[in-house]
């Protein structure tokens, strides 16, 4: 049941609002209670999400009419997906996409679910990577994949030709591998998008408990996020860097795309990263989307909120090409 304290939206479309109605969401005490005991339960939960996740995707790839080529690349599953329509905009250019999953979900085929909108959206050919997860590959395995497809890619395309994002804990990892990118100094991409991210995986964030109830996707940070993010970061200290990517350098960072929303959970993760790019001298634009929970743009993508966002990442893109 919705939290009756907060107010009926009257400031989003209709369609937002019945999506909304349709979308399931527990209370708090709900999510506070739901945390896998050891990793056989943990398995087994993923496996659920997953399942239904599939189902979602099937759909979107008829509606969306994006092709699907699974290919090995460096050792990773990645699946390259090519629209219909190529954009002229984005000719020689790829996009290299990182899903979300609180870092355990969505695995295999489900990985493809903003992959298939960007593609479709902004007519560009997106490698949706397939990355390493827990509880059988805890950090830093993610972010080896990761890093791996990325300098596979920049061997056949320039830096300056990649575009790179994600949702979520996928916007977390694309700030991490591009943070290790820098350091090593290897040609950046062109441009990042970040998705309502997933930067701190520790308690810290007012959005965590001034958004708790009212976030209709994530509910609350105890429970099911809070053990998502022990299992990820393994024996990594969940304030380093290379898990939450706020407590790094963004000094020669590329162009970042962030977008959340007035519920969302992880709206203190997204003005904290766009002030910590401004302040290093970086180029950032924050869109902040009114009523939208965790990643609703995603989940309720027939939404005019949703094409709204993903217009202006496009646009936000080909300014930074």
């Amino acid at each position: 049941m919705p939290n009756p304290k907060l107010p009926n939206l009257s400031t989003v479309s209709d369609a937002f609002k019945q999506a909304i109605e349709r979308f399931p969401t527990a209370s708090v005490e709900e999510v506070k209670q739901t945390v896998p005991v050891d990793a056989a339960s943990w398995r087994e939960l993923v496996q659920q999400r997953n399942a239904q996740q599939k189902k979602k995707i099937k759909k979107m790839r008829k509606q969306l009419d994006v092709s699907v080529e699974l290919l090995d690349i460096a050792g990773v599953m990645v699946r390259k997906l090519t629209p219909k329509v190529l954009s002229p905009h984005f000719t020689n250019h790829v996009y290299l996409d990182v899903h979300g999953g609180a870092y355990v979900f969505f695995g295999g085929l489900s990985s493809i679910e903003e992959g298939l909108l960007i593609a479709s959206r902004l007519g560009i050919v997106v490698f949706s990577v397939d990355y390493s997860m827990p509880p059988n590959a805890p950090s830093p395995a993610a972010l080896n994949d990761l890093q791996a497809v990325y300098l596979s890619l920049l061997d056949d395309t320039q830096g300056r030709h990649i575009l790179i994002g994600g949702t979520s804990a996928g916007a977390g990892l694309v700030l991490a591998l591009v943070q290790s990118l820098v350091k090593k100094n290897i040609n950046l991409p062109s441009a990042i998008y970040t998705g309502t991210p997933w930067v701190d995986l520790t308690q810290a964030g007012d959005s965590r408990q001034v958004n708790e109830g009212a976030d209709r996707v994530l509910v609350t940070y105890e429970g099911l996020l809070q053990s998502a993010a022990s299992l990820y970061a393994g024996n990594t200290e969940l304030s380093h860097p290379s898990v939450s990517p706020i407590y790094g350098e963004f000094f020669t960072f590329p162009p970042v795309f962030i977008v959340s929303g007035t519920r969302d959970l992880f709206l203190s993760d997204a003005v904290r990263l766009h002030r910590k790019i401004r302040d290093s001298n970086g180029t950032s634009k924050l869109e902040i989307v009114e009523g939208m929970s965790h990643a609703e743009y995603l989940i309720a993508y027939e939404t005019p909120e949703s094409y709204m966002t993903y217009n202006e990442l496009r646009t936000f893109f080909l300014q930074h090409l």
